[in-house]
């Protein structure tokens, strides 16, 4: 409605046009960004920590050639799942702090951060693949047909995870219906629960392989030691020399993997858009945590990737020495 001089107590010296609308006139001030929070700062130094270090690996593995085993191209893809993880925390900062929030943004945020870490959570199940099949298919595995049916898992892992991930912008989101909303929005109810349900079963079978491959490292152990006479054949080679750093290292793995993707899986199938939003940042920040962690438990402790990375900081100090790849390594 447009309302007359007098009525609003226009005065002359203003300069503003007693025909303009007021309600445009309020609209055209401008937006109040909100002052710099000790979650800003976490969420900015976060996300800078995460892309670093896993912009780092990833950049190890394709510039160097000796770098080309089945393993190394499951870390190279797991460090560019996290690298999107850490990209997705800095954009989210900057809407949040720097910039006027919009629908656009939460789509473009929330989509990343779900392709991010559904090919991040897709990548460790195949980590856990590759070390399966390197144990109990050690003649075979790693040979060139190896390196194609790893690509081609990746190549559609990351597919899936970029369909999935643009579902919300395509039209499968909550902004139109803020009932539908799950508790992470702009996500439906429905999209998350199958998502996070999704997320269970690839934890569930990442267990199961590192199940198996607990399994067969036994078996092997102790075959081994049996032909060379070091145990009977009834005695456990695994109680005999304590099994120590192997499934102690295993453990630890696969607690920091629990812990981080568990919380949030089960949290988006039980909380609804009433539930209160600290819940769902306690739950999701272990996910994202996830990101932080992957490079030093699997790229970081490979000794061919620790061996590239010491001789490009100190050249004159390592050499490129010839190294047997072996699955305990990653």
């Amino acid at each position: 409605m447009i309302l007359n001089a007098s009525d609003v107590g226009w005065d002359e010296s203003s300069g503003v046009d007693p025909s303009f609308p007021l309600d445009q006139l309020d609209n055209t001030s401008p937006y109040d960004v909100p002052p710099l929070t000790a979650w800003g700062v976490a969420l900015c130094v976060s996300g800078t920590l995460i892309a670093t270090e896993n912009a780092i690996v990833v950049t190890t593995i394709l510039a160097t050639p000796s770098l080309r085993a089945p393993v190394f191209l499951l870390l190279a893809s797991l460090g560019l799942a996290d690298l999107l993880a850490g990209v997705a925390l800095i954009l989210h900062f900057l809407f949040l702090f720097c910039m006027e929030p919009s629908d656009w943004s939460e789509l473009v945020t929330s989509g990343l951060l779900v392709t991010s870490l559904t090919a991040s959570l897709c990548s460790l199940m195949g980590v856990a693949l590759d070390r399966y099949l390197s144990l109990s298919h050690a003649l075979t595995y790693g040979s060139g047909q190896s390196r194609r049916r790893a690509a081609l898992l990746l190549l559609l892992v990351w597919l899936g995870a970029c369909l999935i991930g643009a579902a919300p912008a395509m039209g499968w989101n909550c902004l139109g219906e803020p009932k539908s909303c799950s508790v992470a929005r702009p996500l439906t109810r429905t999209y998350l629960s199958l998502l996070c349900g999704g997320f269970l079963v690839v934890v569930m079978v990442t267990l199961q392989l590192y199940a198996g491959i607990c399994q067969v490292a036994r078996r092997h152990a102790h075959a081994i030691a049996t032909q060379r006479h070091f145990l009977p054949a009834n005695q456990s080679y695994a109680s005999k020399h304590g099994s120590g750093r192997g499934f102690s290292r295993l453990f630890l793995i696969l607690s920091v993997f629990v812990g981080c993707w568990m919380p949030f899986s089960l949290w988006g199938l039980l909380g609804d858009a009433s539930s209160p939003p600290l819940y769902t940042y306690a739950t999701l920040v272990p996910a994202a945590g996830s990101s932080l962690l992957n490079p030093l438990l699997y790229s970081l402790r490979n000794k061919d990737i620790r061996k590239v990375l010491l001789h490009a900081c100190c050249p004159h100090r390592h050499t490129h020495n010839t190294h047997i790849h072996y699955p305990t390594d990653v």
